[in-house]
């Protein structure tokens, strides 16, 4: 599967494309002998360039894209490469340990040509966004600005686990069964998920043996093999601007807006936006609009961050705010200086029973202090029947995972699915920032799941899913050291929900689900105890949410003052 980031191009009204030299599968050498194919792309006048860049495992193709005849016309050079192990290049794919040391080379490489004057810059999302920040923390001289988008930074929980240790089994098994598949094999993708051990997951979905998902699964836990690859770890290494794009329905928002909050501290040169968007950051979805104004100039923007870093040229880009965020519900931009938005402030919503399971307007109620008298909701997990997935920030193909905003009222009838909501509200609430789900839980099991999911609903009773999140248990206190519960033991844990930003209107409510599973966009704990790769035995939970005076579960917000200037 070629990615499915399409860019939000919007370049209308510039000079029509111009004659230019194409050097086609020119071999660029690594360090190891092994040689990447790589197009090259200049002006038709020779002199020296500065230099976009982009890697890439989805085929560099044949020939030149509108997208890179932009910047040509502008007065640059492109190189478009396949990563090692892809299309044309040698070698052998190992994306988990390949990416830092080849581009590295290749920065060297095109630094020595002719028509380069030795400074580049890179562009590209998802797969092609994450080789940005694998070399951008090596501090190569020749890299002067990279702009990721929908990338994220981390491998552990990016790209194969979460914030709460469960494995993002869907999307990684999905990508897997598209750009990994054995030749004449045909995965299904509603059977591959269900595969059991998760161990060997990977012929289920390709058709063979896969050495990065066989060396993912055997590190559950985030340790010295997951530190050693991090960027997350290493990001104070990054010293050059960063211009990172990201979407609210996109797998990788939370992390692209964590990694410009840690490089925000050191240096006020980097940049990000965040869309109402999904991977593929343009298609629209099916029931949902975000209005005219949802869209941005992202090509425009990429070509003003080159021209500052590249060649020098002042643009608005550093006198503007650094962070532009869109803001469902009201469908607008927000402009802010910092991530959190600096105005925000924590507002707590407590869980509240009504005393009735699955009624039509939720089991529950959220409410602003907690319940005085001791109170708890109880339900059966059980694996062999999760919790499916409806939507949400999903990768990376709509027509087999759909992805974003959905109607979650057919999951919220689920007798494991419990519904807390607010009455409808008197005035907007505008929620911009990290959500989290506070609980104090039980179970039956040594070690097994539990999730959360922030909702905004209509008048009409439509539930539009914002973000959600998962815990497993046994990761409850670090993902680096997990450690099983005992049955009947009340836990406090806190379930990572994600990060969105939404005006919640008047009239509108606002509803946290809390279940066990969220499937297959989590894999499914077992409730053995045992090692999750290597279960076969699916055993059912009885699982316990208390909420009361003394146990406080409760949804954590950071929400903006009313009177905030938007």
């Amino acid at each position: 599967m070629r990615a499915l980031y399409l860019g939000l191009a919007c370049c209308a009204g510039l000079s029509a494309a111009q004659p230019n030299v194409k050097q086609l599968h020119v071999l660029v050498p690594m360090r190891d002998g092994v040689r990447l194919a790589a197009n090259v792309f200049l002006p038709s006048e020779p002199r020296r360039l500065p230099v976009i860049l982009e890697r890439t495992p989805y085929g560099k193709g044949a020939d030149i894209t509108p997208n890179y005849q932009f910047f040509v016309d502008h007065g640059y050079a492109v190189v478009v490469e396949d990563v090692r192990g892809r299309y044309e290049s040698e070698g052998t794919f190992q994306p988990l340990r390949q990416e830092p040391s080849d581009g590295d080379d290749t920065l060297n490489w095109i630094a020595r040509q002719p028509w380069s004057d030795g400074k580049i810059g890179m562009i590209g999302g998802s797969y092609r966004g994450i080789v940005q920040w694998k070399v951008a923390v090596l501090n190569n001289p020749h890299l002067k600005a990279i702009f990721p988008v929908v990338s994220g930074y981390d491998d552990y929980r990016d790209r194969f686990y979460s914030t709460g240790g469960a494995m993002k089994l869907g999307h990684r098994l999905e990508w897997m069964s598209e750009n990994l598949q054995a030749p004449g094999y045909h995965p299904d993708f509603g059977k591959f998920v269900l595969h059991l051990p998760l161990r060997t997951s990977d012929v289920a979905a390709t058709g063979w043996t896969s050495e990065m998902y066989r060396e993912a699964i055997a590190h559950p836990s985030f340790d010295s093999f997951w530190r050693a690859i991090s960027i997350k770890q290493q990001i104070q290494k990054v010293r050059i601007p960063v211009f990172s794009v990201g979407g609210w329905y996109d797998n990788y928002v939370q992390s692209d807006l964590e990694a410009y909050a840690a490089l925000h501290k050191s240096s006020g040169l980097n940049r990000i936006l965040v869309g109402p968007w999904p991977h593929n950051m343009s298609a629209p979805f099916p029931d949902t609009s975000f209005g005219p104004d949802s869209a941005q100039p992202i090509r425009l923007m990429q070509l003003e961050w080159f021209n500052q870093w590249l060649m020098g040229k002042d643009t608005p880009l550093l006198s503007q705010p650094p962070v532009k965020i869109f803001v469902m519900g009201a469908n607008k931009w927000l402009d802010a200086h910092e991530w959190p938005p600096e105005q925000s402030r924590p507002t707590k919503l407590f869980l509240e029973s009504k005393g009735r399971a699955n009624s039509l307007d939720g089991d529950g109620e959220l409410t602003d202090k907690p319940a005085p008298r001791g109170a708890e909701d109880r339900f059966t997990f059980d694996p062999h029947d999760p919790v499916p997935t409806r939507g949400g920030s999903l990768c990376c193909n709509p027509k087999v995972f759909p992805w974003g905003p959905m109607d979650q009222r057919p999951v919220e009838h689920r007798k494991d699915v419990l519904v807390y909501t607010t009455r409808p509200l008197k005035q907007d609430m505008e929620a911009i920032g990290p959500v989290q789900v506070v609980l104090y839980v039980a179970t039956s099991a040594k070690d097994t799941d539990f999730t959360a999911k922030l909702v905004d609903v209509f008048p009409d009773g439509y539930a539009r899913n914002l973000t959600d999140g998962i815990l497993r248990l046994r990761y409850r206190n670090s993902l680096e050291t997990p450690e099983l519960v005992k049955e009947g033991d009340i836990y406090r844990v806190t379930v990572d929900a994600g990060v969105s930003s939404n005006v919640f209107l008047k009239g509108h409510s606002i509803r946290v689900e809390i279940s066990s599973s969220n499937f297959p966009r989590f894999d499914r704990n077992p409730n053995t105890g045992g090692i999750v790769a290597d279960d076969t035995r699916l055993l059912p939970a009885s699982q316990t949410v208390y909420h009361d005076h003394d146990h406080p579960s409760h949804l954590s917000l950071l929400v903006m003052p009313p009177d905030h200037a938007r």
